[in-house]
């Protein structure tokens, strides 16, 4: 006999069958995906608020801003998705597609990659 993977009820229909309706699949999934911890799901807002940040600065997908813009917005200089190191040495730090460089002490390089 086959039932529901989430409230264990008996499974009416075709055999290939997991849930009984749309809300007990909706909650099984969301268990599944949910963050396990409080510092994944921490660590996951910020890098989107990061996410965000950059792409509102950065419409032209080149663009100069100071850093102290970005961390009154309250941007994370720690977290980052991957680096990119060129030949030349140059670091750029990305979030998702979205990066940046430092050029000066205070000024940062946003760059977007396709």
């Amino acid at each position: 006999m086959r039932v529901c993977l989430e409230c264990s009820e008996k499974l009416i229909g075709r055999e290939d069958k997991k849930f009984c309706n749309d809300a007990c699949r909706n909650a099984y999934n969301n268990k599944i995906n949910k963050d396990s911890s409080n510092l994944m799901r921490n660590t996951n807002n910020q890098l989107r608020k990061n996410y965000r940040i950059l792409s509102k600065y950065n419409k032209e997908n080149k663009t100069k801003i100071s850093k102290q813009i970005l961390q009154q917005k309250g941007f994370d200089f720690q977290l980052m998705t991957s680096l990119y190191k060129t030949k030349n040495g140059n670091e750029y730090f990305f979030i998702y597609n979205q990066g940046y460089m430092f050029l000066e002490e205070d000024i940062c390089l946003l760059v977007k990659r396709e």
